[in-house]
């Protein structure tokens, strides 16, 4: 495992008119997904980019759960990474791959042409091992197909319109977003303020992650701002993924929590006296006095507030606020890392 991490590398900036390419870095496009597609692609045009779409994103072309074998997806990715036209990527869904490729990345690609990478669910676990090995800011942010595509299409326009202005700036500009739009889901489960880099993903992947020759050392978690959302499976093993992160000593590390709405999580208050999710979550952290925001909108519940990985956030859980202070891309002739 590496002793310590990069300096912060940020992608540089878009403009209009850049390439973005759209790929199948995880999971297949099935043919129901291809109107979802379409929308992404007109969705992006919109925010004046020109799109590309991968040659593994093909309706019907898959190996097992996966959009081709890991080594197939490994050699296309760094090809979009080495590509100086393509300014940035976006998955175009989520999966069950990114383990199988993680030592076939071409890290020096990275570290000479940093660009955004967009994408959540099997995504973060790119983003938290890029960020160990590169310090890269991952853009943990919504998919091409069911995100833009459906998720957006499925909002309505004035929302749709908010996210669309974010994402815009968030790639686009150089100056901090500043708060982000806070939704009626949000709750506080333990109020407090802190301020840190944003670290964190689907709660499986960053498990998964630490479990890795690439994980992230602690000191990396240390005054961070743990972010995590999870989909599928039981309350339970919620409680025993945040235990893997208490004995690691995450949790002696880190300021704050921001937690995304449960999606599909079996035992969660349900009849039976089962725990509600800020149950679990105080129950673990016990006396540790760190502050905890809820029910936040990104990850598998709908579209996705973005959440840049080794960006610096601000967050009051009991104001409800969840604030972006720094930039997430430099400009456009900046070269080296840049903290």
């Amino acid at each position: 495992m590496p002793t310590e991490t990069p300096a912060l590398l940020r992608p540089r900036a878009l403009v209009s008119g850049d390439l973005v390419a759209i790929a199948a870095l995880s999971g297949p496009l099935h043919d129901s997904q291809m109107p979802g597609l379409e929308q992404a692609v007109a969705t992006l045009e919109r925010m004046g980019f020109r799109v590309r779409c991968s040659p593994l994103l093909k309706a019907g072309q898959r190996h097992w759960w996966s959009a081709a074998p890991p080594a197939e997806i490994a050699e296309e990715f760094n090809g979009l990474l080495r590509d100086p036209e393509v300014r940035a990527i976006i998955a175009h869904d989520g999966g069950q791959t990114v383990l199988g490729y993680l030592d076939l990345i071409d890290v020096e690609a990275i570290a000479a042409d940093p660009k955004p990478i967009l994408g959540y669910s099997d995504i973060s676990l790119l983003h938290l091992v890029l960020h160990s090995r590169t310090g890269l800011v991952g853009f943990h942010a919504d998919v091409a197909t069911p995100g833009l595509g459906e998720a957006w299409q499925a909002a309505p326009a004035a929302r749709r319109q908010v996210l669309q202005d974010l994402y815009s700036a968030l790639l686009t500009g150089t100056e901090a977003i500043g708060a982000l739009p806070t939704g009626p889901s949000w709750e506080c489960w333990r109020a407090g303020r802190a301020e840190g880099p944003l670290i964190g993903g689907v709660l499986n992947r960053v498990v998964r992650t630490q479990a890795t020759r690439y994980a992230l050392p602690l000191d990396r978690f240390d005054g961070a701002v743990l972010f995590w959302e999870e989909l599928g499976g039981e309350a339970s093993w919620v409680w025993s993924d945040l235990q893997v992160l208490r004995h690691s000593g995450i949790l002696d590390r880190i300021a704050g929590m921001v937690v995304g709405v449960p999606t599909a999580i079996g035992g969660l208050g349900s009849a039976d006296d089962s725990p509600t999710l800020p149950e679990i979550i105080l129950d673990v952290l016990g006396d540790r006095d760190i502050p905890v925001l809820g029910n936040v909108e990104f990850g598998h519940s709908g579209w996705n507030l973005p959440m840049p990985v080794g960006v610096r956030a601000g967050l009051d859980a009991g104001r409800r606020t969840l604030s972006l202070l720094e930039p997430a891309v430099r400009p456009r002739g900046a070269s080296g890392p840049v903290g």
